[in-house]
C-alpha cells in the first residue's frame, strides 16, 4: 500500500493540468505504446527509485515534473524503500496512469478524508481514504 496526502494529490493533478495548458497537452507514460485515452487529466503512479505520483502535463524542454513520494517508499529517509517497493509494486520499474475523474469525485464526497491509500494487485489498483 502507498499513502499520499489528498492535498498533495490534488496539487499533482492541478500541476499536470496547468503544464498541459501551458505546453500543449498531456504526456503519455509509454509514448506511442500508451492508449491515447491516457492523454487526459490525471497522474502517474511511478515505481523506480521509490514510489511516487507525478504530474502528466507536457513540460517545456529540460523541465522536471512535479512529484510527490509515497509515505512508505521514499529513497531518502526510508531505509527499507527498495524492499517495500519490490514487495508492493514489483521488482521492475513501472508507470500506472490514474485518471483525475476517478479521484476528484472520491475526494469531493469524502471531505473529512486526509489521505489516499493505493493498493496494487496484478490486475488493479484499489483506493481507500483515511482521516488522520
Amino acid at each position: 500500500m502507498f499513502t499520499f496526502p489528498i492535498l498533495a494529490v490534488r496539487k499533482v493533478i492541478d500541476r499536470g493540468i496547468a503544464d498541459a495548458n501551458a505546453n500543449g497537452g498531456f504526456r503519455l507514460p509509454h509514448g506511442d505504446f500508451s492508449p491515447v485515452e491516457q492523454a487526459r487529466p490525471g497522474l502517474w503512479l511511478v515505481g523506480d527509485q521509490g514510489v511516487y505520483i507525478m504530474a502528466n502535463g507536457k513540460l517545456p524542454k529540460g523541465a522536471k515534473p512535479f512529484v510527490v513520494y509515497s509515505e512508505q517508499c521514499h529513497p531518502r529517509g526510508d531505509i527499507d524503500w527498495w524492499h517495500y517497493k519490490r514487495r508492493h509494486f514489483g521488482g521492475d520499474d513501472g508507470v500506472e496512469f490514474i485518471a483525475a475523474e476517478q479521484l476528484i469525485p472520491l475526494f469531493d464526497r469524502n471531505l473529512r478524508a486526509t489521505h489516499i491509500n493505493l493498493q496494487l494487485t496484478e490486475t488493479e489498483i484499489t483506493f481507500s481514504l483515511t482521516a488522520r
